[in-house]
């Protein structure tokens, strides 16, 4: 969209996400990603005659647990509806969803807006069933696989509260980091664990009333939510400029070559004919399931963030390690092991972040783990941080006993004894070094003495290279610049 227009986006997201369950949300058939086509699949899953749905406890858990960290109303008595639609990859001709009295209502999504946070807020968080997955081929042939149809979903529905497509993908992001930190979805996108259904309409600046809305369906990734909005929003401008009219549909996003086309007229709550589903008693909450839900939750990610702020890491450094609940819990786990060590310096919590944020994760990107199945264990990491700080050994030399300890499972302590990489701190021991390097670099002491401060590098290299790198840095630095001023 142009940065100077006339024009105002209104956008309200519809985001599926797959509730993490060993079967359906109706029946026993097991739930699976990668098995082959139509295997996953019983009577009720197929719509048979006789077949009765007995919805999935753990479905409601998870809907629960979701509404309460995003802040949501639970409903007591929710209940299910029959949204009548046929489409062959919903072999029942209706999907059982929740349509007049969802399980969650309001609540709110934290985005960072111009660098403050803000709150996108909800309509509802609903219940439903999923359908099974069309793939579409050359020559107009299609093939339907119905192992997805049947798992149970929560469909996340936001206010048309959003202004622009970045700020769509930062809720999306925010969206699926709560949902990973609570435990319900993994909300693999690849896996379409997690779905977006964006409804986009255009408005004159300062106008209340809605424009007509088109809805962009089953986006995949954040990158293709932000590229299908913002080109959703200029067709639309463009529509409108050039005296043409926005029409109400459903459109597809082709991402391969960047343009949305139209997939059908968009349906009304009319259209799909809701009535109560006559097999389904009402679902009941108990408060009693609602505490125990409610103090099971985990940390946040928003109060997270603040918490380690406080610890004095800047907000980028928190965001990063908050990015993931396995990281951050690594992150406190290696932080309390440290703080047990009497004789450490202050100010553990940056020290530790950045270990994690550059080498550890080095280690880890380069064999393609997580940091969940770490080979180097929060206190093997935080007893190597302890020698680091303690100048029992020097930053460079730690790296390398965190790869050794990566691959070998050794301890630092181990590892630094039995290859005697303890860092030299006699100041006698290296002011012999210095002299040597100085007295073998008369032209580079010249140069420093004229004003060439690069040369103390240089003379600070040869001292470490001539230590094996074990001559502690900063009496390096401090025996140099005497040295040579003295001289």
């Amino acid at each position: 969209m142009p940065e100077e227009t006339q024009w105002e986006a209104v956008i309200g997201l519809e985001v599926h996400v797959q509730l993490k369950t060993e079967s359906k949300a109706f029946s026993a058939s097991a739930v699976r990603f990668g098995e082959s086509p139509n295997t996953l699949t019983d009577p009720t899953v197929l719509g048979l005659p006789g077949a009765l749905p007995v919805f999935n406890a753990q479905g409601l858990r998870h809907a629960i647990t979701l509404g309460l960290a995003l802040g949501c109303e639970i409903r007591r008595d929710s209940r299910f509806s029959r949204k009548h639609y046929f489409y062959p990859d919903s072999p029942k001709g209706y999907q059982i969803s929740q349509f007049e009295d969802p399980i969650c209502d309001g609540g709110a999504v934290e985005i960072v807006r111009d660098g403050e946070n803000h709150k996108v807020a909800l309509t509802r968080i609903h219940l439903e069933d999923d359908a099974g997955k069309s793939t579409h081929l050359p020559g107009g042939r299609s093939l339907v696989d119905l192992n997805r149809a049947g798992v149970t979903l929560c469909e996340i529905v936001s206010e048309p509260v959003i202004r622009s497509a970045k700020e769509a993908g930062d809720y999306m992001r925010s969206l699926r980091q709560v949902v990973r930190y609570v435990g319900v979805s993994e909300a693999d996108m690849e896996k379409g664990q997690m779905r977006c259904d964006a409804n986009v309409s255009i408005r004159p600046k300062g106008q209340e009333i809605l424009g007509t809305r088109t809805e962009l369906k089953n986006i995949n990734s954040f990158k293709f939510v932000e590229n299908a909005i913002e080109h959703e929003i200029a067709r639309q401008i463009s529509l409108v400029e050039n005296g043409e009219r926005v029409v109400q549909e459903t459109r597809l996003w082709d991402s391969e070559v960047g343009i949305s086309r139209s997939m059908r007229s968009k349906e009304d709550a009319m259209d799909y004919r809701y009535m109560p589903d006559p097999d389904l008693p009402p679902l009941l909450v108990s408060e009693q399931l609602i505490e125990s839900l409610q103090a099971a939750l985990p940390e946040l990610p928003a109060a997270a963030i603040g918490r380690l702020v406080t610890l004095g890491l800047s907000t980028d450094d928190a965001a990063n390690l908050c990015s993931e609940r396995q990281k951050l819990a690594y992150f406190d786990q290696t932080l309390a092991a440290y703080g047990t060590k009497p004789d450490t310096k202050s100010g553990g919590a940056k020290l530790i972040a950045n270990w994690i944020a550059g080498e550890l994760l080095r280690e880890l990107n380069q064999d393609k783990r997580d940091i969940a199945d770490c080979p180097v264990t929060p206190e093997q990491l935080a007893e190597l941080l302890t020698l680091l700080s303690t100048d029992v050994v020097s930053g460079k030399i730690a790296k390398g006993v965190l790869t050794t300890m990566y691959s070998s499972g050794d301890s630092a302590q181990s590892i630094v004894e039995r290859e005697g990489l303890q860092q030299i701190t006699d100041t006698g021991a290296i002011e012999s070094l210095v002299d040597k390097v100085l007295d073998e670099n008369p032209s580079q002491v010249a140069k420093y003495k004229e004003g060439n401060m690069k040369m103390l590098g240089y003379f600070v290299g040869q001292v470490m290279k001539a230590s094996g790198g074990q001559a502690k840095p900063k009496l390096v630095n401090e025996l140099i610049r005497s040295k040579i001023s003295g001289a």
